[in-house]
């Protein structure tokens, strides 16, 4: 019985000088007119104020804040988008099935890690 090869290729994966991973907490988008899934990535944090005033302590020490921009500082989050990703159909398929095997894998791998953890208090 001979042994054929499956045909195959081999992809060489080249990245840019400006590619920088970056964190995200979140995503917005939808389809667009063209029937294409846009997602825009960002991360969700606290604001940073614009500007805050203090007033001057008697000794010449910073004191409380007594004025910020914006002014519902507390109140306000912000999320910043850095990047976003358009693709067709087919693709936001694929990248549907690639992240359920990855998320399918680590949870293999939690599971196994703690079912290892409660043998080991068991023992």
């Amino acid at each position: 019985m001979s042994s054929q090869r499956k045909p195959e290729i081999v992809f060489n994966y080249i990245f840019n000088y400006s590619y920088n991973p970056i964190y995200i907490n979140g995503v917005q988008g939808g389809f667009s007119p063209r029937g294409e899934l846009v997602m825009h990535f960002y991360q969700e944090r606290a604001a940073l104020p614009k500007e805050l005033t203090h007033e001057i302590t008697p000794e010449g020490g910073i004191g409380a804040i007594i004025d910020s921009d914006p002014k519902n500082l507390n109140g306000t989050m912000v999320r910043v988008v850095e990047s976003g990703v358009t693709m067709n159909i087919q693709t936001a398929a694929q990248l549907h099935a690639w992240l359920g095997e990855q998320l399918a894998h680590v949870q293999a791998v939690m599971k196994a890690q703690q079912e290892a953890l409660e043998g080991a208090t068991q023992e």
